[in-house]
């Protein structure tokens, strides 16, 4: 039995992996012909401004509640785990666990392994491989949101290479600070046997200049036939360092009449 516990933590720590770099709203109505820029010269700002607030954050702090509940063969489980979470330029992740409960199986073998698996992703050579740029991804224009919310370019993004750290779905981009503010995805690689399909759920806000995760949610299927649901809550964000001009980023984006329309 403790064998087939160990393979059922594997199954959904291998799965939920990709949820902790990534909540289900209802799919916004779009209109491609209203879409005021081309594809080419949304993935342009799209790429250069998530560089430049990469650039302009040195260090950030957040509070993270992560929930998650497991239903199915051999049993069913559920845990929660407090952390706070320090980052700091150019890519050092410091966590420290406030607070947990439930159970330990999980706790050990899928929460604190997400947290092991997002600092090694967080290291240069393996950031690289998963930015959001033409050298990683395909991309094509789905549409255009006028919601209340504001405009949105909707966008369909497909990995060049198969990972369990890329994610090929949906992406909702701004249409002023051309940051990403909705994803809705699948690994683009199983990363288990012991895993069947995953959807992941997205969600962010704009915190001073910065566009921050402010809820996940992933839900696994696993091959015993359980379902596994991870929640990973985002508050509490504190901006300690930044730089003096990563407000100007604000005001940088390509306009038609700057490109030139297409």
């Amino acid at each position: 039995m403790r064998v087939l516990h160990k393979v059922v933590a594997l199954g959904m720590l291998a799965l939920l992996m990709v949820g902790s770099r990534l909540i289900a709203e209802e799919s916004a109505t779009v209109t491609v012909k209203a879409a005021p820029l081309s594809l080419e010269q949304v993935v342009d700002n799209l790429v250069r401004r998530n560089q430049e607030r990469a650039q302009a954050l040195f260090r950030a702090q957040a509070t993270r509640v992560y929930h998650l509940t497991y239903h199915g063969f051999p049993g069913d489980h559920e845990a929660e785990m407090t952390v706070e979470a320090k980052f700091q330029s150019p890519t050092t992740k410091d966590f420290k666990v406030i607070s947990q409960s439930g159970s330990k199986l999980i706790i050990d073998h899928v929460f604190k392994k997400l947290l092991e698996s997002e600092q090694e992703a967080a290291q240069p050579e393996m950031s690289a491989r998963m930015l959001l740029n033409r050298e990683n991804y395909d991309f094509k224009l789905l549409g255009y949101d006028t919601s209340e919310s504001g405009g949105q370019y909707l966008l369909q993004v497909s990995p060049k290479a198969k990972s369990k750290y890329v994610y090929r779905g949906k992406i909702w981009v701004d249409a002023v600070d051309f940051a990403i503010v909705r994803i809705e995805a699948e690994p683009a690689q199983n990363p288990s046997f012991w895993t069947k399909k995953s959807e992941i759920h997205h969600e962010y806000k704009k915190i001073q200049d910065f566009w921050v995760p402010v809820r996940n949610v992933s839900v696994s299927s696993i091959r015993l036939g359980g379902t596994a649901t991870l929640t990973i809550e985002y508050k509490d964000y504190h901006v300690t360092g930044a730089s003096s001009g990563s407000s100007a980023i604000q005001s940088a984006a390509v306009t038609p009449a700057a490109r030139g329309t297409k």
